[in-house]
């Protein structure tokens, strides 16, 4: 019976070493991706070795995630490794929570007080240097504080809702604060939010749009003035590609179109291309189908509308805006839409320089409190 079990331990520790083996050679023989079509977004490249950057601990740091993220099979391991975690009862993976009825949830991780306290302090200066604009602010609170009762009993999220309150209270009364979160939960039973994306949808976007009018004394289009036409239902978004949760069913994405259509030229900037579309239909055809709005995010979007009498609106933005743009076009001339993320301009020499008369600076609560993009809006 000993000679068995000892038999048996070296067969099993030949396999195991035999595995690693494979795996590692594996690994050592495949090119390293740039991108990954699941997960939806750029992977960890290798490093570059320097004694300083070895003596600070970043070289480390950077070579584990290069090795995470070009591991052989990586996506089959996460499935593996979600599927498993579902079959033990854990419904946490990657910062994301699988919650009832199917939905995925972001954690929210709420931010420092002197990184909020920056920011703030930066949209302030940017107030003071273009004192003749009108600005609008509008923190989009995400599924994490609308959908508190779908999260797992043993979840712990920040109260996303108290620090959009704590910045509506920093800001000054010259900025106007729209707080779209009545207005979002009263509707939260509707598809306001995708289920495997961190996005919400055009109902969603319109459902905020109406309070954006009330706030800024305009006279709202109604929904019996668009046909809503879904253009997929097969859009798996990025919370199903980062949480690597599987086996769940897939989102369809609607276009609000105008039933009166008219006539209207966007513009990428930098990339010095024009189109008469808010819409990128051939980004149906890829992973990331939210980049059907706009053809995703972009430095630079000058839109130009059918109305000349109109005011000048600037958005500042992350991608929430994207499929917000349909719902502006009649009620402005020209629409000038800048991502802090890849804008490298003064903001406030375009301002001065296009005699813009409003702002609305739109994002959604995780980014505003992550990215540290906005913190350079008046520079």
């Amino acid at each position: 019976m000993d000679g068995h079990i000892k038999i048996n331990r070296k067969l099993l520790a030949l396999l195991l070493l035999l595995f690693v083996g494979v795996v590692s050679a594996l690994n050592l023989l495949a090119q390293d991706q740039e991108f990954s079509e699941s997960e939806n977004r750029m992977l960890e490249q290798l490093p570059t070795f320097s004694l300083k950057t070895l003596m600070s601990g970043t070289f480390t740091s950077d070579f584990e995630k290069y090795v995470s993220d070009q591991f052989i099979y990586r996506d089959i391991w996460i499935g593996v490794k979600t599927d498993t975690d579902r079959i033990t009862g854990r419904k946490e993976s990657n910062g994301i929570y699988l919650g009832k009825d199917g939905i995925l949830i972001q954690n929210f991780i709420p931010p420092a007080e002197e990184d909020l306290q920056e920011k703030v302090d930066a949209i302030q200066a940017f107030d003071q240097a273009t004192p003749s604009l009108k600005k609008y602010v509008m923190l989009v609170p995400t599924a994490a504080a609308l959908y508190k009762d779908k999260l797992p009993k043993y979840a712990m999220v920040g109260d996303e809702e108290a620090y959009l309150g704590k910045v509506q209270r920093l800001l000054p009364p010259s900025i106007h604060f729209i707080d779209v979160f009545p207005a979002l939960y009263a509707e939260r039973e509707q598809p306001i939010f995708y289920k495997t994306d961190h996005h919400w949808t055009t109902e969603g976007a319109y459902v905020a749009y109406l309070e954006l009018c009330r706030q800024m004394g305009l006279t709202p289009q109604s929904k019996e003035d668009f046909t809503i036409q879904q253009v997929t239902g097969e859009f798996y978004g990025s919370l199903y590609s980062k949480s690597g949760f599987r086996h769940l069913q897939p989102d369809s994405i609607d276009l609000y179109l105008p039933k009166d259509p008219e006539n209207y030229t966007v513009t990428y900037v930098d990339e010095e291309e024009s189109t008469d579309t808010l819409y990128a239909m051939e980004q149906l055809q890829k992973k990331d189908k939210y980049a059907v709005f706009l053809n995703g995010n972009h430095a630079l979007i000058h839109i130009k509308t059918a109305h000349p009498d109109g005011k000048k609106l600037l958005v500042v933005k992350d991608s929430y805006a994207n499929s917000f743009f349909p719902f502006l076009l009649k009620h402005f001339s020209e629409i000038d839409v800048v991502d802090l993320r890849y804008y490298d301009g003064e903001l406030t020499t375009f301002v001065n320089e296009h005699d813009i008369d409003d702002m609305l600076l739109l994002y959604n609560a995780n980014t505003f409190f992550e990215d540290p993009s906005i913190k350079y809006l008046s520079e």
